[in-house]
């Protein structure tokens, strides 16, 4: 069964998403913006989600995971919780 990890930013509006997104262009590090901004309690760890498997995250959230490429941040990308910035590490 596939599995991926990946790293987020979740804040309320898509405004301040494109603005950090903006930044992570400029070279901004993705860790310390999650650390600083995330809403999500993986904010303090950097926005790290650790691994997980199709099915576990909200489906918007998955088909990003699980179908766009790595190593890129996409979004923002709209949940329940909010606007997310999402960036896979990896998936198999």
């Amino acid at each position: 069964m596939a599995k991926a990890a990946a790293v987020h930013i979740l804040v309320k509006t898509k405004e301040e998403a494109e603005k950090l997104k903006s930044e992570l262009a400029k070279g901004a590090n993705f860790h310390e913006l999650a650390k600083k901004h995330s809403l999500c309690p993986s904010g303090k760890k950097g926005g790290d989600l650790g691994e997980f498997r199709p099915g576990q995250m909200v489906k918007a959230f998955d088909n990003v995971v699980f179908k766009k490429p790595i190593l890129q941040v996409h979004g923002p990308v709209k949940t329940q919780f909010g606007f997310h910035l999402i960036k896979t590490l990896y998936r198999s």
